[in-house]
């Protein structure tokens, strides 16, 4: 009730490790939050497609004395196991905020993987079947018991593989690995440096050099656009790796509130009139479900203010972002 971030990080350990689900289910998984945002992550580990019985019925022929079976199709296999992936994700994120009586989370995301063998090269690998984001507000008034498990995912947002009984990846909407570091670490990262730039109160120029300092770390030589709709400072950089690389358009805000699938679309505007491939909008405060939405359709990629304080320190730039109490 405290909100220590610590203590709801274990809390919500107790929940999901408290919910029952049939044998082959795992139940292993990682959790991380950040109280700033109100965001927990989840990253959770499904069944793989073995969970779906092969065998669509049995007889037995007497004539012979022996029982026989028929095999399912494998399109309804993955209709099956894309029903239970989806059916885990909706559960878990309903537990989460069903649980949370301190009103401390504002924001869910999932993310489902399996283990599973790399069948061309035999080696062990993770893929994400399923990644889901929502806000409380969004998820609670829907009610479960009468959704189609596949439309709901979709109206939310979510990235769900199209063939989860062959493991075909999708990209997790908050990936863990940033979030282990971002969203655990995050309160001590914003407290531990009490003398870092707060990002919200820097002059323009200073907002705009620190930018330049982390584009030339990711390896892009960015140039300044005249700034755009909606008072965000936008770039147009090159990517110089072959085939993955090119050019990009990276539009930076510095908001309060959260930032809508308007200012998504906006960017890919900018993408469309510097004839650029690839897409990145970086603001200090967070997204909504409908900004990912549109993202996910587009070669767009989303960095939160989270994101930045983790990329910015780790290039030796370590910042926070405390907006001013008027505005908090």
């Amino acid at each position: 009730f405290a909100g220590d971030p610590d203590a709801i990080i274990a809390y919500n350990t107790m929940v999901l490790e408290r919910s029952e689900y049939p044998d082959g289910i795992p139940k292993n998984f990682s959790i991380a939050y950040t109280a700033r945002t109100r965001q927990l992550v989840v990253e959770f580990e499904l069944p793989t497609v073995d969970i779906v019985p092969r065998a669509l019925e049995y007889t037995y022929v007497k004539a012979r004395d022996e029982i026989t079976s028929e095999p399912r199709k494998p399109a309804e296999i993955n209709a099956l196991y894309a029903d239970v992936i989806g059916a885990i994700a909706l559960r878990t994120v309903h537990e989460v905020f069903e649980a949370d009586q301190g009103g401390h989370i504002e924001t869910v995301c999932f993310n489902g993987f399996v283990h599973t063998v790399d069948r061309a090269t035999g080696h062990d690998r993770q893929p994400h079947l399923v990644s889901l984001r929502t806000t409380a507000d969004v998820f609670r008034p829907i009610d479960l018991a009468r959704i189609d498990k596949a439309a709901c995912l979709d109206s939310l947002g979510a990235a769900v593989s199209r063939v989860p009984a062959e493991a075909e990846p999708v990209e997790p909407i908050v990936p863990f690995e940033r979030a282990d570091a971002r969203f655990i670490d995050q309160t001590d990262l914003v407290s531990g440096h009490p003398s870092a730039h707060n990002l919200i109160e820097l002059a323009p120029a200073q907002f705009e050099e620190i930018l330049a300092d982390l584009f030339a770390d990711m390896g892009l030589d960015a140039a300044r656009l005249p700034t755009p709709q909606g008072g965000s400072v936008a770039y147009v950089a090159h990517d110089p790796r072959p085939i993955l690389g090119g050019k990009v358009v990276i539009a930076a805000r510095r908001d309060h509130t959260t930032v809508g699938g308007e200012a998504v679309r906006a960017l890919f505007d900018i993408m469309a009139s510097e004839d650029a491939g690839k897409g990145i909008l970086v603001t200090t405060a967070t997204f909504d479900p409908d900004a990912y939405e549109v993202a996910a359709s587009q070669p767009i990629e989303l960095i939160d203010g989270n994101g930045l304080i983790y990329l910015l320190d780790e290039i030796g730039h370590p910042t926070r972002i405390a907006f001013p109490a008027a505005v908090a």
